[in-house]
Parts: C-alpha cells; structure tokens; sequence
C-alpha cells in the first residue's frame, strides 16, 4: 500500500480483463477501494475475489457501456455513498472490425463509436462533480498508437481513438484550474484479447503483458501525477 492511493476511491472500466483488470488489482493493492465496471460478471467476481485475497477491497458494477442511463445513474450512486471519486480510468474499449471504410458496417462503426468515445463522454457528464470534490481528481485515459496511424483497413478504431484523444484533450483544458488532471495514456503492444484478435499471426510471448502495464497507471492515477493535457507512453521501469 501506498500513502498517495491509500483509501482513494478509483473507477475502472474494462475491469474483468486485460489491461483494466490489471489496473483494478494493483489500484487495490495500492489501497484503493476499486469500483470496477464490465459487462461480464463472473469476471468480476473473479476479480473480486483476487482482491479480497490481496488484501483490497471493491465494488462490483455490472454494466454495458452502451447502456448510456446507467452511467448517469452510477455518478449519483457513488455519491451517495461516497460523496466524491479521486480517479477514474477509462479503459474500456472496442476493435470493430479491420475493413475498408466502404465495407464497414453502420452498427459495427456505432458499437465503436458508442464504446470508445460515447461513453467516455457520457462518463465525464457523470463523474465530474464527483472528481472536483477530490482534493485530487485523477483522470486517465487508455488510448492507442492507432489514433495517430492512419492505416488501412482500420477505420473504426482509430477514428474512435483520435476523437477520444480529442475528448481528453478538450476536458484536461477544461480542469485547468480545477484540482482535476486529466490525461492520455498508450500502454503499446500489451497482450491481451483485443491484440490477438487485431494481430492474429503475431507471436504474443513477445508483448508485455497487462500486468507490467499496471504500476505506470497506478502512478498516472495518483495525486503525486500532476501533469495535464498529456499523452504519455509506456515506458519500462
């Protein structure tokens, strides 16, 4: 446990696997009580149990991100319960399908779309009352190399990637001279199921995996991190 995460309240989306999951377990391990946001729950609750074990503790909050009323509804019920939240980690995301622009399907582009940049957006409406009540809102968000990569066949994320970057941007002005800072963060090549699944032929014992990832966030999500407006890469310890 660390005496900057120690009793922080930290919200985690993407939580049941991969980089989010993760994140989840060493922002618990760090103190942090996790609210941890997926769709799957068994997942979390396997998660769940791997932070009791460690010590932490969680709360477990099964939901689609599409499902834009419920994250109105969880800013009100964190309140509730906690009156503020001191980080947010907006990790959750979609491939969509590798596809020339011309063959990509509306509701695939929507999915994205809705995922990777609605959601995000309907969570800052949500959360930002919450995170100025902090005396140190942290706000990270998970992007990719793809926003700034026009390659073919991947429109759907890269277009989603570029305006969450763009989201992120615009709200890290915004908290300017609030106790609020918000940030961008590219974890790289990491092995996790969105990867295998963009990268099929790769030999993936060559990635890092999430848990390496994970201590940069913690840290990027600490009130010790007092950048703004930044897109910062992973960089090995």
């Amino acid at each position: 446990m660390t005496q900057d995460t120690a009793n922080r309240i930290a919200l985690v989306t993407g939580a049941s696997r991969g980089v989010g999951r993760a994140a989840a377990l060493a922002l618990a391990r760090a103190g942090a009580h996790v609210i941890a946001v997926a769709r799957t729950v068994g997942a979390l609750e396997e998660l769940d149990d791997e932070i009791q074990a460690a010590g932490g503790s969680a709360t477990l909050v099964p939901l689609n991100l599409r499902d834009f009323d419920a994250l109105d509804r969880l800013g009100a019920s964190i309140y509730e319960r906690w009156g503020r939240l001191d980080a947010f980690l907006g990790n959750a995301g979609v491939l969509g399908v590798l596809t020339p622009l011309g063959h990509l399907e509306p509701k695939v582009f929507a999915e994205a779309m809705d995922v990777n940049v609605t959601a995000n957006w309907r969570l800052i409406r949500s959360l930002d009352p919450l995170l100025k009540k902090s005396d140190a809102g942290r706000v990270l968000f998970v992007t990719s190399g793809a926003a700034l990569k026009f390659r073919p066949f991947w429109g759907s994320y890269a277009v989603t990637k570029a305006a969450l970057e763009a989201l992120a941007y615009t709200y890290a002005a915004e908290c300017e001279n609030t106790s609020v800072r918000v940030n961008l963060f590219n974890p790289g090549s990491t092995r996790t199921k969105m990867r295998a699944k963009a990268m099929p032929g790769e030999d993936a014992s060559a990635l890092k995996m999430p848990e390496d990832i994970a201590p940069q966030i913690v840290s990027l999500l600490s009130p010790a991190c007092t950048c703004n407006g930044e897109r910062i890469e992973y960089a090995a310890s």
